[in-house]
């Protein structure tokens, strides 16, 4: 029997292996109750295989995932999917039937089920229960999918890329309902290829890069783990020579073609802009730009696997 301290889902030393290709690659980690955990990487990082086999669409070579206290095997699959709700990458519904319809026939597979009416109400879709899936757009058909997987009211909700391919608008109004499921009481898993979407939704982060776990913790922990976390862009208005600094003050990353902009990388801008500051008065030069751009997931990402997230 689980305790109330058990983490909503347990993954142990999970391998998966497609004939000579290891697609996950012995990777462990937990995710506790009320959180929402990202998973992220580059393509073909083995995020999606991980989540198929929580979810239960995949069998794992080796390794084991405990969900909500019970084994995922075929033995408890009825019982975890009772209390789970899932979003696929690309979801599939009946083209002529209503919105309505299709979450009716979704709660009857289900003991306990929310009303489709209330359902559609969280993502302001009431005016669309009459309407079918094919008329919807884009972003209207995307939080159609998330309430879709909300008509058992689960404890636990994976969401697989659930913003892409939306435009900006439709995209922040996706981070708000999954803000307010989130602040409901629900445990949310997602993967996700915008870095902006993780760094704004997640309380931690795994990152994961040919299948294993390269990096797992909170996005800020992350992000100071970059050696200089900040980039500045200084303009003056006549070339500046810069001195030689000591490591934990600056370094430069190139010079525009006028020769008047400087990007540097810095760890502690406090510290090394005064000492910039000074340094241009004694040169008669006039600061006209100064920028300070903390070090996001994305530079995270680079520093850690070499790859943009695409």
């Amino acid at each position: 029997m689980s305790s109330q301290i058990d983490p909503i889902i347990q993954v142990e030393g999970l391998v998966k292996k497609f004939g000579n290709l290891t697609a996950v690659d012995g990777i462990s980690f937990s995710v506790q109750k009320g959180e929402i955990f990202g998973i992220i990487g580059p393509n073909g990082a083995g995020k999606t295989t991980t989540l198929e086999i929580i979810e239960g669409l995949q069998t794992p070579t080796s390794g084991s995932v405990k969900i909500l206290g019970l084994h995922q095997d075929p033995s408890n699959a009825p019982l975890i999917k009772e209390r789970i709700g899932v979003q696929l990458q690309a979801s599939t519904y009946f083209d002529h039937l209503t919105l309505t319809e299709i979450l009716h026939l979704f709660g009857s597979f289900y003991r306990a089920r929310i009303p489709p009416h209330d359902l559609l109400a969280r993502v302001d879709l009431i005016d669309k229960a009459s309407t079918t899936i094919k008329k919807l757009s884009g972003g209207q058909k995307q939080r159609f999918s998330i309430v879709a997987s909300l008509v058992n009211d689960p404890d636990l909700i994976i969401l697989d890329e659930p913003t892409t391919g939306l435009d900006p608008a439709a995209r922040r109004s996706l981070w708000d309902l999954i803000r307010n499921l989130h602040n409901a009481g629900k445990t949310i898993v997602l993967t996700t290829h915008y870095m902006e979407e993780a760094q704004f939704l997640c309380s931690r982060v795994a990152i994961i890069d040919h299948g294993k776990i390269i990096a797992l913790d909170t996005v800020p922990n992350l992000v100071q783990r970059i050696p200089a976390p900040y980039r500045v862009v200084l303009t003056t208005s006549m070339p500046l020579q810069l001195t030689p600094a000591t490591p934990d003050q600056w370094s430069l990353e190139s010079i525009d073609s006028d020769g008047l902009t400087l990007h540097l990388r810095m760890s502690s801008p406090a510290s090394a802009l005064p000492a910039l500051t000074q340094l241009a008065g004694r040169q008669n030069a006039v600061i006209t730009r100064l920028e300070v751009i903390p070090a996001t997931l994305e530079d995270v990402i680079l520093e850690l696997t070499g790859t943009a997230p695409r």
